[in-house]
């Protein structure tokens, strides 16, 4: 488990279903116009069916959380609580969910976010090569690394 003074990676539960739902519900941007749109089940599925989620810990608190879709190589979410920001959160919850998805074999990831946004200077800040989908929406792309090792035939 990545861990550094200040946070803890560990894998996502169904016991943290609550408090990553809550931070979602919780962020400034990339809000949701219809909370009810992601459900628990959602969640549930992300967890081992559909790909894998990671939470990160404060002090034994989930601060933020992120979840890799394996079936569609894409990261399905990357959620900070608000106020825990520039603490290398994102960073760290970001490069296990893509380090996970080229260890399944993917030769690339995608996803989007909200255009001019903070997830959007973040995600270019990060090496993603943005693509404009629209006016209010950004698709950005990584390509594996030479050096990732497959895990999956």
């Amino acid at each position: 488990m990545p861990h550094t003074d200040d946070f803890l990676l560990r894998r996502a539960t169904r016991a943290d279903i609550p408090a990553m739902s809550r931070i979602r519900l919780a962020v400034t941007e990339n809000t949701l116009s219809d909370p009810a749109r992601i459900t628990v089940a959602m969640y549930e599925d992300y967890l081992e069916r559909l790909g894998r989620g990671w939470v990160a810990e404060a002090e034994g608190v989930v601060v933020g959380f992120s979840y890799a879709d394996n079936v569609n190589a894409s990261i399905w979410a990357l959620f900070i609580q608000p106020g825990q920001e520039g603490r290398g959160l994102g960073k760290a919850l970001l490069a296990q969910a893509a380090d996970w998805l080229f260890g399944q074999g993917h030769a690339s990831i995608r996803l989007t976010t909200g255009a001019g946004t903070r997830a959007d200077r973040f995600y270019a800040a990060q090496g993603w090569r943005r693509e404009p989908v629209s006016v209010t929406e950004i698709a950005y792309v990584l390509a594996r690394p030479a050096e990732v090792v497959c895990l999956a035939p």
